[in-house]
């Protein structure tokens, strides 16, 4: 595929994207959206399958999977209500689909999440939860990192809701031809979420380019520093990494000896969520120390 045929796909999808982002409790009409792209319906799903990876239905059954995930962690929400959510017509189907994806049934991964969050929140404390046998703990080294060249595309609002930002970047990526085997994407995280309040959050989605890629305004080339890091490698689905993220620094941090740097800490995503199972997602959390 040309450039120039590459970028002009890339415009339509991203407008499709940005659509079902807006609309992901809509019934899905494959018209509708080969519409909004300004593409034939004979032809639309075979250009967003190009560009994408993966079908509009994929797409779609990801990202409110992803959704109901965090809602099972963050809320007491009735499964019938999630399963609804996600386009599922009974609880038995939604269990099975969520299991087969997160590698958990819904109950049980909200079990989890609670052990998880409540061993996350007894902090200083000399007594634990008969339910938690251990604190929780996430592995973590000193690494010196090498600095990365990225493009960025920024997000502003909850740090659960940059998915789509991200897969915005990736088909303008595509469409410049700036997508690689060694393409590696991070996401850039400005504000504590405890102390901003979510819509006022503000990140970058980024991915590596070349060091002679020229970009646009929209996207600007941004330089992710190097040096010394701390390295917190979490294993699981994205809708936890906020507690490994609040260990770190009320735990590990402060016990370290360790001082932050100036730059903003970051997400290293080492494996593509589009064909990895959620459990088996593999992110590093960098954060940039002195010295």
């Amino acid at each position: 595929m040309k450039t120039a045929t590459r970028a002009h796909y890339a415009r339509r999808i991203d407008k499709v994207v940005m659509y079902l982002a807006d609309h992901l409790d809509d019934q899905l009409d494959l018209h509708r959206l080969a519409e909004e792209a300004h593409l034939s319906p004979y032809h639309f799903h075979r250009v967003y399958v190009a560009m994408t990876g993966e079908t509009v239905a994929e797409t779609v059954r990801r990202q409110r999977l992803h959704r109901a995930s965090i809602k099972l962690i963050a809320s007491a929400a009735p499964l019938a209500k999630l399963a609804a959510e996600a386009g599922y017509g009974s609880v038995q189907a939604f269990n099975r689909a969520f299991r087969e994806a997160y590698g958990l049934p819904p109950a049980a991964y909200r079990r989890r999440g609670e052990q998880m969050t409540l061993a996350a929140n007894i902090r200083n404390s000399l007594r634990q939860p008969p339910l938690i046998k251990e604190p929780l703990m996430y592995p973590v080294s000193i690494q010196t990192r090498p600095a990365h060249r990225v493009a960025t595309l920024a997000h502003k609002g909850h740090y659960h809701e940059i998915g789509p930002t991200f897969e915005r970047l990736a088909i303008w990526a595509a469409g410049r031809g700036a997508l690689g085997p060694a393409t590696a994407s991070f996401g850039i995280y400005y504000d504590d979420p405890d102390s901003v309040a979510p819509e006022a959050l503000r990140s970058d989605a980024c991915i590596s380019v070349a060091a002679n890629f020229v970009s646009d305004a929209e996207h600007p080339v941004k330089t992710i520093a190097g040096g010394r890091h701390a390295v917190l490698l979490h294993t699981g689905p994205y809708s936890e990494l906020h507690l490994a993220w609040r260990w770190v620094y009320s735990e590990w941090l402060p016990k370290s000896g360790e001082a932050p740097g100036d730059a903003p800490p970051y997400e290293h995503y080492l494996n593509d969520p589009r064909g990895t199972p959620p459990a088996e997602l593999k992110t590093a959390i960098c954060i940039p120390l002195k010295g």
